[in-house]
């Protein structure tokens, strides 16, 4: 026994300085090369093979980045390697450092490889899109949102007796009564809110008096251009309505779908691939803890149980996204981001399943909602493993519980308008969208809109957990019983982060127990 631990420590420490040199050579490796030395640990010094490597690349004029299995398969076949080596092409792979490696002495098994993955896509938007953007369009799209989310809330037992507008308008002085209307226009003062409701009869001014409930008045100030609401008015002498009291579509107290067994889902999002500020060494453990050679026996035990990687948008950093992009880009082709990001998610391990989706970084149109990223990008990484690409947002399945995946850049929009939110709270702003039951509610903004037929942002279905990014500040919370997810990021603060004074939090990842719907995460920076 005794002699087994001194092979296994022996073979670690090999490992180790093996896969040093290498580093230190400026030189990484990829997932098969590691496995592969790992492999040849236990019958020779991996480090003997690691310096052939070394000597042969040094040669070459055009050195690659990482070392791959081919080369050391090569090496071991012609020890004295006189012959040329053409460098792989010019793709990145993860950094396999010293501190990385974790021996462990219980061989990894993960629970989740014997368990089937259980995915079912209950709505994504994809095959429905098509709008050619003309007025009509947008009319009809308005028009369409509004009949959803008057739906929604004359489902409120408090709101379905509601009036329409123009009943309101026609009504005594002194006459109470509900209204549906979407915002199109707010102004603010110390002293009160004025808005304009419209429905599809007619349209209204609201006042919201300095004299309300503190509870009314902080209502109001989160109100939101374009989003559909109920107002109880009192009518006065003219046209205008007096509001007593303001009515959000909102969701319900819910009671979540539960898995029947322990099995995890990450969440994450915004990897920023091609960024000069992408974390690749952070990652990089990230999918070495996926694969149990990361980390304390608790982290590999958790590690044993993720049966679903999420990942919400902004796979790559993009070209032409931002003005001077040009100068914080370490790769500036956008098919070469993708195969480059290929190359990290092909390395998590084959019994995952894992979802993507686009965000505004990503090669879809900008305007939500956003198709799935095409598969001319995602060729190189599904020759590899199949990963299912998915449109934003999108409602999904996984082991019984139901997830609304949605990238975020809407959030943007409704953090600079309500006070008192901030990029450092996402949850608080994904709330809000929960309560107005719209994905987007404000048109014109930085968030671009798609006109279609049908509004697909629109939070019909309720999920058990809604998973958002773009903000890049991990925060969780509950609402309603509704698991509110935004999942960070791995890139570190940028030029235009600097500029507003908004500090990401990169490098932690959400893990979701899905038996439970506890939530946790993990740090691997």
């Amino acid at each position: 026994m005794q002699l087994e631990k001194t092979s296994t420590v022996n073979k670690a420490e090999k490992l180790q300085h093996a896969v040093a040199q290498a580093i230190a050579a400026g030189y990484q490796l990829d997932r098969e090369a590691f496995e592969f030395l790992s492999e040849l640990a236990s019958t020779e010094d991996p480090t003997e093979t690691i310096n052939k490597a070394l000597a042969a690349l040094n040669s070459l004029e055009k050195k690659p980045f990482f070392i791959c299995k081919e080369l050391l398969v090569d090496l071991l076949k012609e020890p004295a390697l006189s012959k040329e080596i053409s460098p792989p092409p010019l793709q990145e792979t993860t950094v396999f450092a010293e501190s990385q490696l974790t021996e462990s002495k219980s061989t990894y098994r993960p629970y989740a490889k014997e368990v089937a993955a259980e995915t079912k896509i209950i709505d994504d938007p994809c095959s429905k899109l098509g709008s050619d953007g003309a007025v009509e369009d947008y009319v009809e799209y308005f028009r369409d949102r509004f009949r959803r989310l008057e739906k929604l809330l004359r489902q409120r037992i408090d709101v379905k007796g509601a009036a329409s507008i123009i009943d309101a308008i026609k009504a005594s002085s002194g006459t109470r009564s509900k209204i549906i209307g979407m915002i199109t226009e707010k102004r603010e003062s110390q002293q009160r809110t004025i808005i304009t409701l419209e429905d599809q009869s007619a349209s209204v001014t609201v006042l919201i008096p300095q004299s309300t409930s503190e509870e009314v008045k902080k209502k109001a100030r989160a109100l939101l251009l374009d989003q559909v609401i109920c107002v109880s008015v009192t009518k006065t002498r003219g046209s205008l309505l007096i509001a007593e009291d303001i009515i959000l579509p909102d969701i319900a107290q819910k009671q979540p779908h539960k898995a029947d067994e322990p099995v995890y889902a990450v969440l994450t999002s915004d990897l920023h691939v091609g960024s000069t500020k992408f974390q690749k060494e952070a990652l990089s453990r990230f999918l070495l803890w996926l694969n149990g050679k990361y980390g304390n026996e608790n982290w590999r035990e958790i590690a044993s149980h993720v049966k679903y990687v999420l990942i919400a948008g902004d796979i790559v950093d993009g070209v032409g996204v931002y003005p001077n992009q040009v100068k914080e880009l370490v790769v500036r082709d956008l098919y070469k981001q993708y195969r480059l990001a290929a190359k990290y998610i092909e390395q998590i391990p084959d019994y995952i399943e894992v979802i993507i989706i686009p965000g505004n970084h990503d090669s879809p149109r900008r305007a939500l909602p956003q198709p799935a990223i095409a598969n001319e990008f995602l060729e190189t990484l599904q020759e590899t493993r199949n990963v299912r690409s998915l449109g934003s947002p999108c409602y999904l399945s996984i082991h019984g519980v139901e997830v609304l995946m949605f990238h975020g850049r809407s959030l943007d929009d409704v953090i600079s308008a309500v006070p008192g939110m901030s990029h450092n709270n996402p949850e608080k702003a994904m709330r809000l969208l929960l309560q107005s039951r719209h994905l987007a509610p404000i048109y014109g903004g930085k968030t671009p809109l798609s006109p279609e037929t049908s509004d697909f942002l629109v939070i019909e279905r309720v999920p058990d957990i809604f998973h958002g990014g773009h903000i890049h500040s991990l925060e969780h919370g509950m609402y309603r019983g509704v698991l509110i997810v935004n999942s960070g990021c791995w890139q570190e603060q940028t030029s235009y982060m600097k500029r507003n004074g908004f500090m990401p939090t990169p490098n932690k990842v959400p893990i979701v127990n899905l038996q439970t719907l506890e939530p946790m995460h993990l740090a691997f920076s």
